[in-house]
C-alpha cells in the first residue's frame, strides 16, 4: 500500500513543479523585456546628450558662428583664423549621420566628405538675434552667441 501512496504523492508534485516552472519563465521573460527597454532608452538618452553636447561645445569653441547652406544641407559654419588663413568647420546631417568637415574657406568639398560622428537624421538651425536654436532629431538646444555671430551680408 505504501508504494501506491508514494506514486500518488509523486504525481501530485509534478503539477506543482510545472506551475513553478511556468512562473519562473514568465518572470525571466518579463525581466528580459524590461532590461531590453531600459537599455534602449539609455542608449537613446546617451546619443541625444552626446549630440547636443557636441553642438554646444563646437559653438562655444568657435570664433564666429553662422548658419549656411552646404551643398544642399543646412549646416552650422564655425569659422576661425590661423596663420592668416580662414578655416571653416561645417557641422551638418547627411545620410543618417551628424557629420563634421574641417576645410579652408572656399574649398570645394561635398557633404559626403565629412567625418561621420553620430547617427542623426535631422539638424535644423535658426538664428534670431544672438540666439542660436539647434534641433537635433527633435531635441532642442538654445545657445547664446554673444559676439560670435558673423555679420549679415
Amino acid at each position: 500500500m505504501k508504494d501506491k501512496n508514494t506514486k500518488i504523492t509523486d504525481l501530485a508534485v509534478l503539477p506543482v513543479f510545472a506551475v513553478f516552472a511556468v512562473c519562473v519563465l514568465t518572470v525571466l521573460l518579463y525581466g528580459a523585456r524590461v532590461y531590453s527597454l531600459l537599455t534602449q532608452q539609455g542608449e537613446e538618452s546617451f546619443r541625444m546628450r552626446t549630440l547636443t553636447q557636441y553642438v554646444t561645445t563646437r559653438v562655444r569653441q568657435a570664433e564666429t558662428v553662422s548658419v549656411t547652406d552646404f551643398a544642399g544641407c543646412e549646416a552650422l559654419a564655425l569659422t576661425e583664423q590661423s596663420d592668416g588663413t580662414t578655416y571653416v568647420t561645417y557641422v551638418y546631417c547627411y545620410e543618417g549621420f551628424l557629420r563634421e568637415l574641417f576645410c579652408a574657406e572656399g574649398a570645394s568639398l561635398l557633404p559626403a566628405d565629412g567625418e561621420k560622428l553620430l547617427p542623426a537624421e535631422c539638424l535644423q538651425l535658426s538664428v534670431e538675434g544672438d540666439l542660436l536654436t539647434a534641433v537635433v532629431d527633435g531635441f532642442t538646444v538654445n545657445l547664446q552667441l554673444r559676439g560670435k555671430r558673423e555679420a549679415e551680408p
